[in-house]
């Protein structure tokens, strides 16, 4: 009995062995030797393999491996994939980008707490200087520094920036990739595009990038901008232009290239440039919450920034050209009101006193619609093409009047700095064509003096207690406007108590009836809108649209 025991474990045993050998090579076949097979490992011992009964669960694979192996490298002759390599573009232009270093002198008062009042040359002074925020709570001046990136544009040493990069500063100091540093000298300034040139006096010459042609980039084209992020000089970027002819309110000449890509602080004055090596734009502000890229930043155009820059080296400051014209937007009530058939151009809503237009060649009312051969689109465009154009030089402008385009020809003045941006020039602005009342005229029947109401306006006679009563100018002629009611159609274009009419679809007005009866003609010839000349108290002037329905 007990030798068939014995006989029974050993057919036993050994069956479960063969099926623990069989069963063991199994993942190391799948792991390693996908094309041939592997020999069989048996167990150390007994106990890492259990008898196997009928029905049992074979022992569970191994988990697969966590191993890369690489994919093959493609033939010598295949394309890569993705866009191609800036490597050889960004190595040759790198070491005329320079980060730009400033200092400046602030008096500061501490931050923390302020020290007591002790005796001069007490030995406890310098105990409380180190204690109370140092340097005797650094309460005289203390220096503050600041760093941007500039490019070099001339070989003898002429380098651009970012006007708030330097505005200040008392020492500037340029950087150059190889780390050499040098003194520079602010040759000129120009607020209004926030760019400065600046000068250092190199031993031997610089590596320096052209100017390129903005006005010929479009909306998708590639960009690469080189500068110094957050201290992190020599950094390159790259992307695409989002936009053009952007208007973040910086200055009177926005026309701001968009771009995604990475701009950051330290950015400031580096260049913008496209594939061919040239500088496009000169990277001035980004959109951001958090002060870093978002993929939103701005540039100014070099068809703006050359110009400029030209000027700041030859006369170390900007000569500017000058219309001496008050101008405003042409709305599509006004561009209806004036019969257009569509919203263009600027509408001119006074001329500046003993400035360039002299002899009547443009007059308020006018729609400026091209200037030396530039479109005016809109309103904003009027003020950057006018101030590139050459100081003295007659051009031609097409102007919009009565209906009808013609050309006159006007020579622009200079633009001081203490003359307002194009679009708000003067303080005062007056026409000097408006028309003067002449006393010894018949001023019609009595009926027509009385008040009028019309779209929600009381207009009346201009007399003396008026113009007192409202503190009119003894400037301003045409008829008052003494009640404007709440919700009404003038209410909604701006109209105010004490404004002055002066002229309906460009027609001076004396009475008040003179209003009704040319808005009245003008609804009959079927249109929209009255194209109505307004002055304030002092006599700038502006244009609504008054809808006639």
């Amino acid at each position: 009995m007990a030798q068939q025991v014995r006989s029974s474990w050993k057919r036993f045993a050994a069956g479960g062995i063969a099926l623990a050998v069989a069963a063991a090579p199994m993942p190391g076949w799948a792991q390693t030797q996908p094309d041939a097979p592997a020999p069989a490992q048996a167990p150390s011992t007994p106990s890492q393999s259990r008898p196997s009964a009928p029905g049992a669960m074979l022992p569970a694979p191994a988990p697969p491996s966590t191993s890369f192996n690489p994919p093959p490298s493609p033939p010598a002759n295949m394309t890569p994939a993705g866009p191609a390599s800036i490597a050889d573009l960004s190595e040759g232009l790198l070491d005329a980008v320079v980060n730009i270093s400033t200092s400046q002198s602030v008096k500061s008062s501490g931050n923390g707490p302020q020290p007591p009042q002790i005796q001069e040359g007490s030995p406890f002074q310098e105990f409380f200087d180190d204690f109370f925020d140092g340097e005797g709570g650094q309460r005289g001046n203390r220096k503050v520094s600041s760093l941007g990136s500039g490019f070099v544009i001339d070989p003898a040493g002429y380098v651009v920036t970012n006007n708030h990069v330097i505005e200040g500063a008392d020492d500037i100091e340029v950087v150059f990739a190889n780390g050499s540093k040098l003194k520079a000298t602010l040759i000129g300034t120009d607020t209004k595009t926030d760019l400065s040139v600046l000068k250092v006096e190199p031993k031997a010459p610089l590596k320096a990038v052209p100017f390129g042609n903005s006005h010929r980039m479009r909306i998708g084209d590639w960009v690469m901008a080189i500068g110094n992020p957050f201290g992190l000089g020599g950094s390159v970027t790259l992307g695409i232009i989002s936009a053009r002819g952007r208007n973040i309110n910086a200055g009177p000449y926005d026309n701001f290239i968009q771009t995604d890509a990475a701009i950051n602080k330290g950015n400031s004055g580096g260049p913008l440039f496209n594939m061919r090596g040239e500088v496009i734009g000169i990277n001035t502000a980004i959109i951001s919450p958090s002060g870093g890229s978002i993929g939103i930043g701005f540039a100014v155009p070099t068809e703006i920034a050359e110009n400029v820059v030209r000027q700041l080296i030859e006369f170390g400051e900007t000569r500017r050209g000058w219309l001496g014209v008050r101008i405003q937007p042409v709305t599509d009530e006004v561009s209806e009101s004036l019969g257009l058939d569509r919203a263009k151009g600027a509408l001119v809503s006074g001329i500046i006193n003993d400035g360039p237009i002299k002899n009547g060649e443009i007059k308020a009312g006018d729609v400026i619609v091209s200037f030396d051969g530039e479109p005016i689109n809109e309103m904003r465009d009027l003020p950057r093409i006018v101030a590139e154009s050459p100081v003295g030089k007659e051009v031609d402008v097409v102007i919009l009047r009565d209906g009808k385009q013609q050309t006159v020809k006007v020579t622009p003045g200079r633009l001081e700095d203490s003359v307002q941006s194009a679009d708000a020039e003067g303080e005062d602005p007056q026409a000097d064509d408006a028309p003067e009342t002449d006393d010894g005229s018949d001023q019609g029947a009595e009926q027509s003096k009385e008040p009028v109401k019309a779209y929600g306006m009381t207009i009346a006679v201009l007399d003396e207690e008026r113009r007192k009563s409202f503190d009119i100018a003894e400037s301003v002629e045409g008829v008052v406007v003494t009640e404007v009611a709440a919700g009404s159609l003038a209410a909604d274009k701006g109209v105010k108590p004490g404004e002055v009419i002066v002229e309906v679809a460009q027609d001076f007005v004396e009475q008040p009836s003179d209003v009704t009866s040319r808005m009245d003609a003008l609804k009959a010839e079927g249109r929209r809108n009255a194209h109505i000349m307004i002055a304030d108290k002092a006599g700038n002037l502006r244009f609504v649209a008054i809808p006639l329905d």
